[in-house]
């Protein structure tokens, strides 16, 4: 008496079934790798974008999609840099923004909110993920000093470029051990205020004064000092530098610039620009460009938007006056 049990015909079926579908697939992915004339084999030109037989040279196939990136690199360095994964890294944040940000918002991906033992989960969550951020003091001071660098540049209406040049002064400075003895702030204004007159985007030293969280004393003070140490190189501010934020906040039009331009390199030319302040005199040519155009603005009004005083601009446009009635004289 035989124990084999015999197989339900069904489940035979079923078999014979996945056997053939599988050697369909085989012969379906032989063929897409075969050349359909002589049967060699195929390969992908990624260079030209072809697919071509190996033995005949047949292309089968053209204007193939390239997944790769649109960049090429020639080292491990070009690679890192120009890889696209994630947010760039900026110096504009203490961890240059590789790290993971928790939202304070207390909802999910859907928008709906979080029930009580959720908001308590990621409450915790959000002050571990800080305390991990900031490790040590260096990395707290950083994170601060960058906050306030941002602070004051946006109450300055400077540009992106500018705050990534202060924040690296920034860094220099915190690496090689010049913050002892100098406030988080004051070397924070120094640093932006020497980023601004470096990248051609100068304001002056009243404006800083007004954002900053120190005295006026203290940042010059601590300008020199970062400037001295760190070798930066520093050009004197150009007056014609302000002249276009100065004839905007005026509302004047495009040949009050240029006039003022015009006095200012002509004052230049007769070397009567060195020891005066380039605000004074482009306050002062902002004016005097007004009165030769027949545009209405008065001392008081260039003195507000300048933040200098009205002696200041009555001093230094009867300068660049006297000059220009020396020129049309000769």
């Amino acid at each position: 008496m035989s124990n084999s049990t015999p197989q339900h015909p069904t489940t035979i079926n079923r078999t014979e079934q996945t056997t053939d579908s599988q050697t369909t697939e085989e012969q379906q992915r032989d063929e897409a790798t075969r050349c359909p004339e002589c049967s060699g084999q195929l390969v992908t030109d990624n260079e030209h974008g072809e697919t071509v037989c190996a033995d005949c040279g047949l292309v089968v196939e053209t204007d193939n999609v390239d997944h790769g990136p649109e960049w090429r690199a020639f080292d491990s360095n070009e690679r890192d840099q120009k890889s696209r994964v994630g947010a760039p890294t900026t110096n504009m944040m203490h961890d240059k923004g590789l790290s993971t940000n928790i939202g304070w918002q207390d909802k999910d991906a859907y928008g709906k909110s979080l029930s009580s033992n959720q908001r308590q989960k990621m409450q915790r969550l959000r002050t571990w993920n800080e305390r991990f951020r900031t490790r040590d003091s260096k990395e707290r001071n950083l994170k601060q000093a960058l906050g306030e660098i941002d602070r004051m540049a946006s109450a300055l209406g400077l540009p992106d470029a500018v705050r990534e040049t202060a924040s690296v002064i920034y860094r220099r400075a915190l690496d090689e051990d010049l913050l002892p003895g100098r406030s988080i702030e004051g070397v924070s204004t120094a640093a932006l205020y020497a980023a601004a007159r470096q990248l051609n985007n100068p304001r002056s030293l009243d404006e800083f004064a007004g954002v900053s969280r120190v005295e006026k004393m203290e940042m010059t003070r601590t300008y020199r000092y970062i400037v001295r140490e760190l070798g930066l190189e520093v050009e004197p501010a150009d007056p014609e530098q302000y002249v276009p934020r100065f004839v905007s906040r005026l509302d004047l039009d495009g040949e009050v610039e240029r006039e003022a331009r015009r006095l200012l390199r002509n004052a230049k030319d007769a070397a009567i620009t060195s020891g005066k302040s380039p605000v004074g005199l482009a306050a002062a040519a902002v004016y005097a460009a007004a009165l030769l155009t027949n545009q209405k603005v008065t001392q008081n009004q260039v003195g507000e938007v300048a933040d200098i005083s009205e002696v200041t601009i009555r001093n230094r446009y009867k300068e660049l006056l006297e000059l220009e009635h020396e020129d049309l004289v000769n």
